[in-house]
């Protein structure tokens, strides 16, 4: 393993290309502590200082932002904006047919949809830049029961000083999706998502620390040997793959014999990654939004409905809200694989190129096996990740600790995820070079 390290060292190309990457790692991390225009940073510190974890509203974006979102940094969208619009430019391709067309057309389509997917991003950086300054500007965005210096974050409330905040906070955006970029074409690994892992890995610490202190240091310890087993489960899971065997038939073009090979299709029990739990979190924040918006003036009652909701909706402890997020998960996951993996375009692949699936005809008949093979395969998958997202509501209640804890939830996931994809990359670069892997 250590000779295998060495040897990444030791190839210039590979050198190079993992120096770029831990160069752009580490001015996005920068970036985040860097305040926007107008922000008290003093407040802003004192505000962190007395908080034990951002309001339910702003805890995913918190997360993705590496804690860049309540600190009102440059970065403090994160890349939350770009992970929203490459959602929504793939759902699109469900309801909008041109984007359907475009998938197909390989390389020159692609390169129009994340286009798209940039400007997107870039008018939900707006859109999102501005909902986050009305908030600081309303001070709940620490809560309702802030301290006082929680309700003057910003120093100036003219035009011209939101306007540039604005556009700090959307520019800002616009750099984070550009790094990105440029990892992936010249640094290892996908540069979005190796962002997101960083961002992620850099609360790790402070969410360990705070359960040190709140609790006693064998609960610390407890809580690593725990988040190990986590981790190895994840690791074990997303691995697991169901194999469809697939055999082409021979066929002659010319003089030449094609096919005549084997191979399978793999179904992965986690085909949907986290993105049913980014669903879910989403759709279980809205009832919270309207709510926070719906506060009656000083000395009224609430309406009812928002006193529910507040009661309800916005503690990851309590049972009804864990019950809504784990079935919401299930249900994401069904509706994300559906429009992801469509069994009638893989048989018809197969019919194309002479493959079939041993004992079921091709055509029609391979698409509803491939059917009943994905909706069996899902149910597992589906049930994994909600229990997997789960966890850090269960360790909110058990451990003290707060909706950040780092061992479940999307964290561990994107974590484990990306962790896997980058050494799989590493380890085939260095087999092109080396004829020997990272891992063996």
């Amino acid at each position: 393993m250590f000779r295998a390290i060495a040897r990444i060292f030791r190839t210039p190309d590979l050198r190079r290309k993992i120096g770029f990457t831990l160069g752009i790692v580490a001015l996005f991390r920068l970036g985040s502590f860097i305040p926007s225009p107008f922000v008290d940073y003093a407040n802003v510190q004192s505000c962190l200082a007395a908080n034990t974890g951002p309001a339910g509203l702003y805890e995913l974006v918190n997360l993705f932002s590496g804690g860049a979102l309540l600190q009102l940094s440059v970065f403090a969208l994160g890349i939350m904006p770009y992970i929203t619009a490459s959602i929504i430019v793939q759902l699109l391709r469900v309801v909008i047919p041109h984007f359907e067309t475009l998938h197909k057309e390989g390389q020159s389509g692609q390169s129009t949809l994340t286009q798209y997917t940039r400007y997107l991003t870039i008018a939900l950086g707006v859109l999102q830049s501005t909902t986050l300054i009305t908030v600081a500007r309303s001070g709940t965005l620490f809560g309702a029961s802030g301290a006082p210096e929680c309700q003057s974050l910003i120093t100036n409330e003219a035009w011209y000083a939101i306007l540039l905040m604005v556009i700090t906070m959307t520019a800002g955006t616009g750099l984070i999706m550009w790094m990105g970029e440029l990892i992936t074409e010249r640094g290892i690994g996908n540069g979005m998502s190796l962002l997101i892992f960083v961002s992620i890995a850099a609360t790790f610490p402070a969410a360990l620390w705070s359960i040190a202190v709140a609790r006693n240091f064998e609960t610390f310890l407890m809580v690593i040997a725990v988040g190990i087993l986590i981790m190895g489960a994840v690791v074990f899971v997303e691995q697991s793959q169901r194999r469809i065997p697939v055999q082409y038939a021979k066929r002659m073009v010319g003089r030449r014999t094609y096919g005549g090979n084997n191979t399978y299709i793999p179904i992965k029990v986690n085909m949907a990654g986290v993105i049913p739990v980014i669903f879910a979190s989403s759709l279980l924040y809205l009832p919270a939004l309207v709510a926070q918006f719906n506060q009656p003036a000083n000395g009224e009652l609430p309406a009812p409905w928002v006193t529910w909701v507040q009661d309800n909706l916005t503690s990851g402890d309590n049972p009804l809200y864990m019950a809504i997020y784990f079935f919401l998960i299930i249900g994401f996951t069904y509706f994300y694989v559906a429009i992801t993996f469509n069994p009638e375009e893989v048989a018809d692949n197969m019919k194309k190129y002479g493959g079939f699936i041993p004992g079921i005809r091709a055509g029609r008949p391979t698409a509803e096996y491939l059917d009943y093979v994905l909706t069996r395969v899902t149910l597992p998958g589906s049930l994994y990740l909600g229990l997997v997202a789960l966890i850090p509501l269960i360790a909110l209640a058990t451990v003290g600790a707060n909706q950040n804890f780092p061992f479940g939830g999307a964290s561990i996931l994107i974590i484990v995820g990306v962790g896997l994809e980058t050494v799989k990359q590493i380890d085939s670069q260095l087999q092109q070079r080396h004829y020997e892997g990272l891992l063996r």
